[in-house]
């Protein structure tokens, strides 16, 4: 025997593996995409032989990676046995950290919420925050039912980025003391979940991809106005986030402001529309919910105040458009639920400012844009990890 055909021999038991590997993967994600199917039409939809399809649905079922859901009787033939995937398989985290709230959900490898909190965010102090992110993302586990060794990956949404070397969360301005060093490893410790942490606005911009507006869309930019400003920006089904993960950081742009230059994000935010309606003659304890419900109701100093805010959010938009030439810019965030006052002066400031006319929307998930963007993320890593720890022996 040659030493090429020993060497053959010894990598033909890898290559099976692996090749049945792949068959097994094909067949799963073909599964996610169905929903559900026969034996005979995932021969079809992967081109793989019959035998090949049942000797991997075989293996998968002892993985309890699927499992059978019912029958199809077709008009000729035998009662077909239909397969899905097992969505108690595993399950993931989804954290989105706002100043005002906090939003915790658990979902199974299907997407379903099967629990979920949200609570009011009254911390004044990072290490409160973190303790508050372990001890509601604890409650939802418990609550779930679900044993916490089967919550594989999780995924927070937060201001700023995540800086990996430095290990800390950077540009979190309105989020005191969050860039300290340490607080994200002591929330992965802690909940022994192992956790990732991505911009708010991408995991918004993603969640709208994957179950809004955005979805089919070529690249669009979600713009995230509430406490701050910040954009995500999808492309082809994918996130754009530049060389250092600062990509949609539009809030640092400059602004011409009336007593002094300062950010966009100073101008284009929830504290704008509130500072805007104080000088146009409103008092009182005001929040921007309060502005724009007052504008609603005829109130000069407010509508004032949210003609301002549509003209600042158009230059946002036409920025955007310059820059990225997007067909769609979706506004979200705390902005969302004023849609009704801001859409059609926003598209008519853009009109005027710029020929470029992306098409601009409210964004269809609200605030669970950044909740969902998390639950999707942390799935696309929780079905791999399932998958891997499943059919590792096999």
């Amino acid at each position: 025997m040659t030493v090429s055909d020993a060497e053959e021999q010894h990598e033909q038991p890898w290559s099976r593996r692996r090749l049945r590997s792949t068959n097994e993967r094909l067949l799963l994600d073909r599964l996610r995409t169905l929903g559900a199917a026969s034996r005979a039409q995932l021969a079809r939809e992967t081109g793989l032989s019959k035998p090949t399809v049942s000797s991997a649905l075989a293996s998968l079922e002892t993985a309890g990676l699927v499992h059978e859901v019912g029958t199809q009787a077709p008009e000729r033939g035998r009662t077909a046995v239909l397969y899905a995937p097992d969505p108690a398989a595993g399950y993931a985290l989804g954290v989105d950290i706002g100043r005002g709230w906090l939003r915790v959900a658990v979902v199974d490898l299907d997407g379903t919420v099967v629990a979920r909190a949200d609570v009011r965010n009254r911390t004044r102090a990072s290490a409160a925050l973190a303790d508050l992110v372990v001890g509601t993302a604890r409650q939802v586990i418990a609550s779930s039912g679900v044993d916490p060794a089967e919550v594989v990956h999780g995924v927070v949404g937060t201001p700023g980025v995540y800086d990996e070397k430095q290990r800390r969360v950077r540009y979190a301005m309105h989020l005191p003391g969050w860039g300290r060093t340490g607080l994200v490893d002591r929330m992965r410790e802690e909940l022994g979940v192992p956790l990732e942490v991505h911009n708010d606005a991408n995991l918004a911009a993603l969640g709208e991809y994957t179950y809004g507006v955005g979805t089919g869309s070529r690249l669009f930019a979600y713009i995230l106005i509430g406490t701050g400003l910040g954009m995500g920006v999808v492309g082809e089904g994918r996130l754009f986030t530049g060389a250092h993960g600062l990509a949609g950081e539009i809030g640092f742009l400059p602004w011409p402001g009336r007593h002094k230059p300062e950010r966009l994000e100073d101008a284009v935010s929830g504290e704008a529309v509130v500072e805007a309606a104080r000088e146009f003659g409103m008092s009182g304890q005001l929040t921007a919910k309060a502005v724009f419900d007052a504008a609603r109701q005829g109130n000069p100093a407010a509508l004032r105040a949210v003609e301002l805010e549509a003209e600042r959010i158009a230059h946002t938009v036409a920025a955007a458009a310059a820059v990225l030439d997007p067909d769609l810019v979706v506004l979200g965030g705390g902005v969302g639920h004023s849609v009704d006052l801001l859409l059609r002066p926003v598209q008519e400031q853009v009109r005027a400012l710029t020929p470029l006319r992306p098409r601009i929307a409210p964004s269809r998930l609200g605030e669970d844009a950044v909740l969902l963007g998390a639950v999707a993320t942390a799935l696309d890593t929780a079905r791999d990890l399932v998958f891997e720890r499943r059919t590792a022996g096999s």
